[in-house]
C-alpha cells in the first residue's frame, strides 16, 4: 500500500512547501537562511511523523524519529531545547505509545508446520 496524503505522495507536498517558501522569500518574506532550512526540515519531518502513524504495520522508531526531528529543527525558530530535553520527549512518546500499542499488538502464530528451531526434516 502506498501513503498518499489528499490524494498526492508525501514527497510532493514537501516540494510544495519549499518551492511555496522559495517563492516568498523571493517576494520579500524576511527569513533567515536558517529559517528556511528550518521550514524544509519541520516540513519533512511532519510528514515523515504521518507516513509513519499511516503505516501498518505501525513502527513507532519512525514516528519518534520524526517527533525528535520535529523538535530538534525549530530551534531555528527559536524554541530552546536541550538535547536532555529532546531525549527525554522521544522517550516519553516512546513509552506512551508502548503502552497504547501493546493492547492492540499480539505476536502471530506460528507459521510453520515445523517445532520452533527445526527448519526441514532430515533426509537420507
Amino acid at each position: 500500500m502506498q501513503v498518499r496524503i489528499f490524494g498526492r505522495e508525501p514527497a510532493v507536498w514537501v516540494y510544495a512547501i519549499n518551492s511555496l517558501v522559495a517563492v516568498l522569500v523571493a517576494y520579500g518574506l524576511p527569513l533567515t537562511q536558517v529559517q528556511v532550512a528550518t521550514i524544509s526540515t519541520v516540513a519533512t519531518a511532519v510528514l515523515a511523523t504521518v507516513v509513519a502513524i499511516l503505516t501498518r504495520p505501525f513502527i513507532v522508531s519512525a514516528l519518534t524519529g520524526a517527533v525528535g526531528t520535529v523538535l530538534t529543527a525549530i530551534a531555528g525558530f527559536g524554541l530552546d531545547l536541550s538535547q536532555a530535553q529532546i531525549g527525554a520527549t522521544v522517550t516519553a512518546l516512546n513509552i506512551v505509545l508502548a503502552l497504547v500499542l501493546r493492547m492492540n499488538v499480539s505476536p502471530s502464530s506460528a507459521t510453520s508446520a515445523y517445532p520452533p528451531g527445526v527448519h526441514s526434516t532430515p533426509r537420507f
